[in-house]
């Protein structure tokens, strides 16, 4: 038999960077240019990216550049994947911000400064492979929560609306604020969001190699120019941008202040550690290579805590980015760095240029980013596909859409855990085929027959147990095992397809080892694996208080053997 344990890694396997891997391997000119190419490629997507992701998130567009410059560059040069780039992230928009609307700027910087810390430590503790454990209809209600959030965020932009007070972070809040607004829509944002819409839709359909992103903003940016269209731009909202980074430091960092961001901090790591492993796994998926989670996870960390400290907004690895980036034929991390270099050399020499942007354009892009975003054929298909899936998934969406982000991650995850556990107890079964996980039985109902399993010899019962014996099936299992008849001379129960026993359920065998034992019923347990055997050694249901037998035929021949020894007719 072959075993399916790997030997345990050292501390290099799992924390080298994937950079340092790379130039092991031998990185030549070749690969440089390769990989300049692809960075180049990737910075013209990031850049109006970049800056509609934090207009949207409630920060100056300059922030969402230097993020991306900051955290993309330590992500690919410390990440544990060779394709990462990491940026701000549009799942992050209605996290940041709720955060920026009640606690500040300030507080958000305070927050992603804990969140890195948080991503390192769970990076260094070796968790980042629980992560994964998330559910499916979790992932993808969470995911088209955030669609809708976003859609949402930009209608006051598309239809150039004005507001007397802020916008409210909060959906329930904000749809009635923006109901009354309506009657304030600009027609010529309405015709240029619109216009770079469709524009959007007919590059990617007909020249999808062609960066349509930063064409329609360019072209959106010029039309508005030189027609004087009466619409609101970046400077006109935001005034003069930076255009460089520096080092800012933590704003007004205080016990009480810590105490107050734990909740939006927890969310930012939580969020960040989730993007970015996904985001690891599609690039594995499309080049057949293989990340490491933990290494990553510390990667997000230093990022997010370096972008925090100069000045950005949370960094996470970003899966359209880092798909382009395969596409683009990068060779390795070298190209998100050339990425961050790219972005910078625009913040330093072009930067004065993001003042003619006009704000419909970049609320289109996210518009289309936000359509794109939400899984729609997999939404479809999870509501098609079971009650239990569909429930957690609309969990998932509505809280995330209606609530928060971490209560539909939270409250989605709870759900599909139990989800899970009830499924795992119904496949629990006996040989007798008594169906487990069924409605309560009433007292009243006729114990099963007395000879329910019994082998020829009628002194001797056999049951059989399959499937993970844990505290979801305990209940039922125990009430399978009340309805036994007259108690047996000899009862066998073969474990052999029990692949886990947790101590709930080793309890509620030893109950009813304990009733037999009153009865003068002797037990022998068939085919106890060794994690089963050590779970119920723990409460000593061991020899020689009952016999363990290798298999159901040695269990068979030591009960008849016990009976012809002790002459019990």
């Amino acid at each position: 038999m072959t075993s399916l344990t790997q030997p345990q890694a050292s501390f290099a396997d799992l924390f080298t960077p994937k950079l340092a891997t790379v130039l092991k391997e031998g990185y030549g000119g070749r690969d440089l240019r390769t990989d300049a190419v692809a960075g180049l490629t990737v910075a013209i997507v990031a850049l109006p990216l970049s800056m509609a992701i934090a207009i949207a998130s409630g920060a100056t567009p300059d922030k969402g550049l230097i993020t991306a410059i900051v955290g993309g560059f330590l992500i690919s040069a410390l990440g544990g994947s060779r394709f990462q780039i990491g940026g701000p992230a549009g799942a992050f928009i209605p996290l940041v911000a709720s955060t920026i609307a009640i606690h500040g700027y300030d507080g958000l910087v305070i927050a992603t400064f804990m969140a890195g810390m948080m991503l390192v430590a769970v990076g260094f503790l070796r968790l980042g492979t629980y992560i994964k454990y998330i559910p499916y209809p979790v992932t993808v209600g969470f995911t088209a929560g955030i669609a809708v959030i976003i859609g949402v965020s930009q209608i006051r932009d598309l239809l150039g609306l004005r507001l007397g007070a802020p916008e409210p972070a909060e959906m329930l809040h904000k749809l009635p604020v923006l109901w009354q607004a309506l009657p304030s829509f600009n027609p010529a944002a309405l015709a240029l969001a619109g216009l770079s819409i469709a524009a959007l839709v007919a590059l990617k359909r007909c020249r999808p190699t062609l960066p349509g992103m930063l064409i329609v903003v360019v072209a959106g940016s010029g039309a508005a120019l030189l027609l004087s269209l009466p619409v609101e731009t970046i400077s006109s909202r935001f005034g003069t941008l930076a255009s460089g980074i520096g080092y800012q430091g933590l704003p007004g960092l205080s016990l009480a202040r810590i105490r107050e961001l734990i909740v939006p901090a927890i969310a930012i790591a939580m969020l960040g550690g989730i993007e970015s492993l996904l985001s690891a796994v599609v690039a594995d998926g499309m080049t057949g290579r293989r990340h490491r989670s933990n290494c990553e996870l510390v990667a997000q960390g230093v990022a997010n805590m370096a972008s925090a400290l100069c000045g950005g907004i949370p960094v996470t690895g970003t899966i359209a980015r880092t798909a382009t980036n395969v596409r683009a034929g990068a060779r390795g991390p070298v190209a998100g760095i050339f990425h961050a270099l790219f972005l910078l050399a625009f913040l330093s020499v072009a930067g004065g240029l993001m003042a003619y942007v006009p704000l419909a354009v970049l609320a289109a892009v996210l518009a289309i980013v936000a359509w794109n975003m939400a899984e729609k054929r997999e939404f479809a298909s999870l509501l098609r596909a079971s009650p239990g899936d569909a429930l957690v998934l609309l969990a998932a969406f509505l809280l995330t859409v209606f609530v928060d982000l971490t209560a539909g991650i939270g409250v989605g995850i709870v759900l599909g855990s139990l989800l899970f556990m009830h499924r795992m107890a119904e496949a629990m079964a006996v040989e007798s085929k008594v169906r487990l996980l069924d409605e309560d039985i009433a007292d009243r109902d006729a114990p099963a027959p007395a000879d329910a399993g019994r082998g020829r010899d009628r002194r001797i019962v056999t049951y059989r147990l399959s499937g993970a014996f844990f505290f979801g099936a305990a209940a039922t299992v125990a009430s399978v095992f009340d309805r036994i008849g007259q108690p047996p001379a000899v009862f066998i129960l073969d474990v052999t397809d029990v692949p886990f026993l947790d101590t709930t359920g080793a309890y509620t065998l030893e109950t009813f080892v304990h009733k037999l034992e009153r009865a003068g019923t002797h037990v022998v347990i068939a085919g106890a694996r060794d994690s089963v055997a050590n779970a119920l050694a723990h409460f000593d249901l061991k020899e020689p208080r009952l016999t363990l037998a290798r298999n159901l035929d040695a269990a068979t021949a030591a009960a008849e053997a016990r009976l012809a020894f002790s002459g019990v007719p």
